[in-house]
């Protein structure tokens, strides 16, 4: 699918999508639950549809009825020889991963080919140290049986290794503890993961770097209804209109969410104010957009991107490429990304989405100030299948063409 945008400016009301981190947390706690429960409020992307089916392959029972899921929980211990697909979900693949070491028999999980290019190390390591199999070839292939104890996880990498970890030592009945390295980058993720289980019953909390778990799945016993809060993540692909002559209100938000991309709001009024140096080890998620937004005014050296090259594109790399498109180039460097000061010049080509849905989002913000064609748009469908209506509803002049 491609995308033809004219110039527009986006002015108007919207909600904030539903979070894609939080929906497939509540999804797994749910599955892990003794009784029934109801989530409201899901937009069901790519990726929340592979977490979907790979809970139902592993045995939760999961009905839809339009933006609301009704999900009976499974014991993950009965489960046999279950067969996954993760599409090109990395939450999912990462945070079901050891659930299939609590299963009897092998378990099998496809994933797209980018994604099985994706780091597993933390996942390789204690399949290497505890006898596990876990095997690479066209497929994943792993067995074993997870025992509680005592894990060390290194900090400076995708948080969904440890919060994959923490799930499945929530279903083993005995006493585990995860110790994370320093730095601990991507600490907001894992809260949110512990709130989630808390939320459910399950005994788990955290004293510095040190996550204590008591095991034995989730207690509550009676029916559960919970709402999905809104996405700080993909928000801030609708508040930078704020910063490029719109006048966009983001309803839906809650300043008080563990959510760390959040931070997203004191980011953007730093590069409206001037050329910032600012850290993404904690929200890299948020690069694309925020490279697209300082392409757009006064530049800006964002470090901690080394782990932009893992993500479902190299995402310095695309950006980079791209920008060069609008006469815009950026120096990157190992864990450095500079943008400089520059004026934005409409693309005399179509841009590359790259098969990443930020990727998409961030140029799209772009190309409504300059004009131009983005090809790959359909990414947006891996956590934000509504962007494209949203961005009409609030006054873009965009044409999707297929």
């Amino acid at each position: 699918m491609n995308a033809i945008f004219e110039k527009s400016a986006l002015h108007g009301s919207v909600q904030a999508p539903p979070s894609k981190s939080m929906t497939h947390r509540l999804l797994i706690c749910a599955a892990m639950n003794r009784s029934e429960t109801i989530i409201n409020g899901v937009e069901y992307s790519d990726d929340i549809l592979a977490t979907v089916d790979c809970l139902k392959a592993l045995g939760a029972e999961i009905k839809t009825c339009g933006d609301t899921l009704t999900v009976n929980g499974t014991n993950f211990l009965n489960a046999a020889s279950p067969q996954l697909n993760a599409r090109e979900s990395g939450s999912t693949l990462r945070f079901l991963l050891p659930f299939a070491w609590l299963c009897r028999g092998e378990a099998v999980i496809k994933a797209s080919e980018r994604l099985l290019e994706r780091p597993l190390d933390v996942y390789e390591e204690i399949a290497k140290e505890y006898g596990f199999k876990l095997e690479k070839s066209g497929v994943l292939t792993t067995s074993g049986t997870l025992k509680g104890g005592n894990y060390t996880v290194r900090g400076d990498i995708s948080s969904q290794f440890i919060s994959g970890l923490a799930f499945a030592l929530c279903c083993i009945p005995c006493e585990s503890t995860i110790t994370v390295t320093e730095p601990f980058e991507s600490r907001p993720y894992v809260e949110m993961t512990i709130s989630a289980l808390k939320l459910f019953g399950n005994n788990i909390d955290y004293d510095g770097n040190i996550i204590n778990i008591k095991g034995g799945y989730s207690v509550k016993s009676a029916l559960c209804r919970i709402s999905v809060e809104g996405d700080w993540s993909n928000s801030a692909f609708l508040d930078v209109y704020n910063y490029l002559g719109g006048n966009v209100s983001v309803n839906g938000l809650n300043d008080n969410s563990l959510q760390g991309d959040k931070i997203y709001r004191e980011y953007f009024k730093a590069i409206k104010d001037g050329t910032p140096t600012l850290d993404l080890s904690y929200c890299p998620d948020l690069a694309p957009i925020l490279i697209a937004l300082a392409a757009a005014k006064n530049g800006a050296r964002f470090t901690g991107t080394r782990r932009l090259a893992a993500k479902e594109s190299d995402r310095g790399k695309a950006m980079a490429q791209e920008l060069l498109k609008f006469g815009i180039r950026l120096e990157l460097a190992e864990n450095k990304i500079t943008v400089p000061k520059g004026v934005l010049s409409a693309p005399a080509e179509a841009l590359s989405g790259h098969n990443d849905h930020r990727i998409v989002m961030a140029f799209s913000t772009l190309l409504t100030v300059t004009g131009g064609k983005i090809d790959g748009a359909e990414a947006v469908k891996k956590s934000f299948p509504s962007y494209f209506n949203v961005l009409k509803e609030l006054g873009a002049n965009v044409t999707l063409t297929y």
